[in-house]
């Protein structure tokens, strides 16, 4: 059995940040994640005028409930569509004028819900170039809050924004949401508020926040479920085992439920108080997967997919277009590179049987586009290489040794 630490999970660190930033005293975050979104994060919050002090296993932050110190700020938001799409709403609560710039990768990403939303609310923004992107400017005079309806049909991260935000307003939010997608990450957001000190109530689909601000904490950064999915996959596509500490029963990440899909497959699982494992059998079968809910894990499962014994066919995950790229279309590109035949649709994707050849895999700047075909390329003779493998820093910059360690140790 191989036992792999993974790094802290990038979702619950950077809303960690966002908490421990707007709440009332000094919160210590254990294991948070050092990556390049994480950092990016961080890096922000100092530009707004927010204190934070960062050691190697512990971050401290100093919170402001009435907003960021600064009166205004330039913050430069890299690739992270958390920090692109949290950010701008916490600045809204406060008071100043403050600019969000991001990579030509995040401008090319939507905020557009997220802002229609906060310009709902009374919030002055203006987009600076393509309306919907960034850049934008928000000029901030606190939230009085109220109602609003929001389609959160591209991201579930514009409903957390949201979300994060109703106890800095003066009214708190209520919030009818439709379409939502990737609904697990909202209950992480959930979760999360009420170890800062706030319940928020849903009502169907209507979720009420209250006003009345947050509480400093001391809150451990669980092990990444979507980066996990990566080494969860090693083992089914290879015949091994690896379990992962710190990712059991209560773990907050939907993510985790990658390993179901793993264990429809064929591989054996087992999800204890503290840890998870994944056992390969030597055999993948066929499947079809309604990955809605845990879309990040997509490209892991189509990078494996032509290992199986029939079609490997994911379903419902048009979003999974709007992320770092289309990562819908990168997957089915690189397959068709390898030999492999693919059909896609509006949001699904169908990967038939066959023998990968080795060849450059595209990354197109996406972290899980590289990571998930690092994985099959322990089964691919030649192996793989990246065009971009430098791109993994964005939430595990220590990917590749990692995975070069795991081929060394298993003789591959």
């Amino acid at each position: 059995m191989t036992v792999v630490a993974v790094p802290g999970s990038k979702s619950i660190t950077n809303r960690a940040l966002f908490l421990a930033a707007a709440a009332e005293g000094t919160t210590t975050l254990r294991r948070p994640l050092l990556s390049d979104d994480t950092e990016a994060f961080a890096e922000g919050l100092l530009a707004l005028g927010y204190d934070i002090e960062r050691g190697p296993e512990e971050w401290r932050i100093t919170g402001r409930p009435a907003g960021p110190g600064a009166a205004e700020a330039d913050v430069y938001c890299r690739d992270g569509a958390t920090v692109a799409r949290f950010m701008p709403a916490l600045a809204a609560a406060g008071h100043g004028r403050f600019r969000f710039d991001a990579s030509p990768q995040m401008r090319r990403r939507p905020v557009a819900p997220l802002t229609e939303a906060l310009r709902t609310l009374g919030v002055d923004i203006a987009h600076e170039e393509a309306e919907g992107h960034l850049p934008l400017t928000v000029v901030a005079d606190g939230i009085k809050g109220g109602e609003l309806d929001l389609d959160a049909s591209l991201s579930s991260q514009f409903l957390t924004a949201l979300l994060l935000t109703g106890p800095l307003t003066a009214e708190g939010l209520r919030i009818r949401v439709t379409r939502l997608v990737s609904a697990p990450y909202v209950e992480i957001t959930l979760a999360m508020m009420r170890r800062f000190g706030v319940e928020a109530v849903r009502d169907g689909d209507i979720l009420a926040v209250p006003p009345g601000g947050y509480r400093a904490t001391a809150y451990g950064i669980e092990p990444d479920a979507s980066t996990a999915s990566y080494f969860f996959a090693a083992a089914a596509l290879t015949g091994r085992e690896i379990t992962v500490p710190g990712l059991g029963t209560d773990a907050l990440q939907g993510d985790l439920r990658f390993v179901d899909v793993l264990e429809r497959m064929g591989a054996r699982v087992e999800i204890g108080a503290g840890a998870t494992t994944v056992r390969g059998t030597g055999r993948l079968s066929g499947v079809t997967a309604n990955m809605r809910d845990i879309s990040d894990t997509m490209p892991t499962l189509a990078a494996i997919a032509p290992f199986a014994d029939g079609p490997v066919r994911i379903e419902d995950v048009y979003n999974t277009r709007v992320k770092e790229c289309d990562r819908l279309e990168a997957c089915a590109e690189n397959l068709r590179r390898q030999g492999i035949r693919v059909e896609t649709g509006h949001d699904w994707i169908e990967i038939h049987p066959g023998v990968p050849a080795p060849t450059e895999i595209a990354c197109h700047g996406d972290h899980r586009i590289a990571m998930s075909f690092a994985v099959a390329g322990l089964r691919i003779a030649g192996g793989v290489t990246f065009d971009e493998p430098g791109c993994v820093k964005k939430t595990f910059p220590g990917f590749h040794e990692a995975f070069g360690e795991l081929r060394a140790g298993w003789g591959l």
